[in-house]
């Protein structure tokens, strides 16, 4: 290694400065120069370091391309042999989030080198990647990024020497899921007690295996009266008409559409198929109403069995889509449908 370490930067079309959603389809490129968050990072190296170059890739070309994208990438590094290499942070930016864990994968398992990304937990690319590279918690948005940078540097700069880290929680990544052996003043029984006693007490304690939060919502009451009610379908199997008008994206959605369906009995191929990217699609595409299953709802409907089938459905995609964004969309989507008076939904997946 030289005296000061080299990092290779990688961040999106945004974040690179080319551009927002109108270049998201912009294929990889590299630049031997700091561009962007790859600024800020390089000062918060201390000298130690120094980023040498960046590449820039499309969030939609990665996620769409992503065997092409990585081997850019991977003959990018042969090239220029870098140290250390790091991507983003990419926040809570899902398909940003999906590209940043999949470059952190591979390059760790075919490099060995050390590899640093930064996302907020609920982002899908930390599961891609969190055991294999350092996943920085970060803030959901960009808004953290002065706080993001300087931990990202901290770590690389170790990660660069051979230190080995502390525990996540004192130096800021996400947990991987690894055990370590430690020694302490009291085994485990004694330890398990005095958390129990204090959880009796009322006093704060911290435990050593955090379990996962999982959200509780009351299920609705039943309908009465079938008959008179008026359904609506709602989907996160990609099913858009033809040409996708609204842009939806194949996976880390960010985005979700409605669809006038009021004056037809089914949905026809090919005036509507999947652009879902996370599951074969072929017969979705050849029947639609697999998917969203208007043919059945409007016999239903002609039948008696329901009142009446709401004039839109709703769409989006499923795979890799965020939480955050998932909670959003569906606040979003049940504000319209309860203002619209609607009484029931069939959501359905792929």
């Amino acid at each position: 290694m030289s005296e000061k370490f080299k990092v290779l930067y990688y961040v999106n079309q945004f974040f690179g400065q080319v551009g927002g959603e109108d270049k998201a389809g912009m294929p990889p490129e590299y630049r031997p120069e700091k561009v962007g968050p790859a600024l800020g990072f390089d000062g918060a190296l201390q000298g130690e370091g120094e980023v040498v170059g960046t590449i820039i890739c499309g969030d939609n070309y990665f996620n769409e391309n992503k065997e092409e994208s990585l081997e850019f990438i991977k003959k990018t590094i042969k090239e220029v042999e870098p140290d250390v290499v790091v991507a983003g942070p990419a926040f809570n930016a899902g398909r940003y989030g999906m590209a940043c864990g999949e470059l952190a994968k591979a390059v760790a398992e075919e490099f060995k080198i050390p590899v640093v990304t930064g996302m907020y937990i609920e982002n899908p690319g930390v599961e891609i990647c969190k055991d294999k590279a350092i996943v920085v918690s970060t803030a959901d948005s960009a808004a953290g990024m002065r706080k993001a940078l300087p931990v990202m540097a901290a770590i690389a700069r170790k990660l660069a020497k051979g230190i080995e880290l502390d525990a996540p929680e004192k130096e800021g990544y996400i947990p991987q899921g690894r055990r370590k052996t430690l020694f302490v003043d009291k085994r485990g029984s004694l330890r398990a007690i005095d958390m129990l006693l204090a959880r009796f007490k009322g006093e704060e304690f911290e435990t050593e295996l955090p379990m996962p939060v999982f959200d509780q919502v009351e299920p609705a009451p039943a309908i009465k009266d079938l008959s008179k009610a008026t359904i609506a379908v709602c989907t996160s199997g990609g099913i858009v008409p033809q040409g996708n008008p609204d842009g939806i994206q194949s996976a880390s959605a960010q985005k979700w559409g409605k669809y006038d369906v009021s004056e037809l009995v089914e949905l026809k191929a090919p005036d509507f198929y999947s652009t879902h990217g996370g599951y074969d699609t072929a017969y979705a595409n050849e029947n639609p109403n697999r998917v969203v299953p208007l043919d059945i709802l409007k016999e239903y409907e002609k039948e008696g069995v329901i009142g009446k089938v709401y004039e839109f459905f709703f769409t989006t995609t499923g795979t890799g889509t965020s939480v955050s964004n998932a909670k959003k969309f569906g606040r979003e989507i049940g504000k319209f449908l309860k203002e619209a008076g609607v009484d029931g939904v069939i959501l359905t997946s792929t």
